[in-house]
């Protein structure tokens, strides 16, 4: 079977990374959520 996942690190940040998460009020919450929580990555 052949591999599915060709990761492309551009692509993922562009999709899930901070200036699109920032960009929508969901996103903003989700950001807030994981700094309140401590995280050391906040997105992609």
């Amino acid at each position: 079977m052949s591999q599915t996942y060709q990761p492309k690190k551009r692509k993922r940040a562009r999709a899930h990374g901070f200036l699109k998460k920032i960009a929508t009020p969901g996103g903003r919450k989700t950001v807030a959520r994981r700094r309140q929580k401590g995280r050391a990555k906040l997105s992609a």
